[in-house]
């Protein structure tokens, strides 16, 4: 994609715009998920739209569709998808105990992705909300001070995380064994060796 400064503001009007800058008859895989790219990097990555609604657009402005590409890419766009909301469906972020078997998963999931590639940036999207929810939670006036500490240093796992994915193993096995950790969560709050 040549261009990155888009001026529309709905996703419906960055979807023509940037067709019609890709200046093509016909829509495919390609031209879909460029839209597509340019979606995600407006509006994020949960706000992107399936390469099938990406072509209903297209179609409605007068692009002809090249079919099998479309029902094609669609298709993979949604295993995909489906893929990525059963490993979220994994992740429990709740306590100690089961946020640190989460964050044992996040960091098999990043390994196991390229870096730079889409998967990864969405991976590190759902981890940023997921660590924002959970510094709001633990301002909430409604839970206790232990599980308010627990949010806290669950949030902090994952700021350290977004921040240095290959040094966080590390990080958190000094961490887990720090005396201020142990003072605070105990002796036995993560029993679990990250890099097992």
């Amino acid at each position: 994609m040549l261009k990155s400064n888009w001026t529309s503001r709905t996703k419906r009007d960055l979807i023509i715009e940037v067709w019609e800058f890709l200046d093509c008859e016909s829509v495919g895989a390609a031209e879909l998920q460029q839209i597509q790219h340019a979606l995600r990097a407006r509006f994020g990555g949960a706000a992107t739209d399936s390469p099938a609604a990406i072509a209903r657009v297209v179609a409605d402005e007068g692009a002809l569709l090249r079919h099998p590409e479309v029902f094609e890419c669609d298709r993979k766009w949604r295993e995909e998808n489906l893929s990525r909301a059963a490993f979220a469906a994994e992740l429990d972020f709740s306590n100690l105990s089961s946020a640190f078997t989460s964050v044992v998963k996040l960091e098999e999931k990043r390994m196991e992705l390229q870096a730079g590639s889409e998967a990864l940036k969405d991976l590190r999207e759902g981890v940023t909300a997921i660590s924002k929810d959970l510094s709001l939670g633990a301002r909430g006036k409604i839970i206790d001070e232990a599980q308010k500490a627990q949010l806290e240093e669950i949030a902090h796992w994952l700021a350290v995380w977004l921040q240095s994915p290959e040094l966080f193993s590390d990080w958190l096995d000094l961490r887990r064994r720090s005396p201020e950790f142990r003072k605070k969560f105990g002796e036995g709050a993560t029993d679990r060796n990250l890099s097992n």
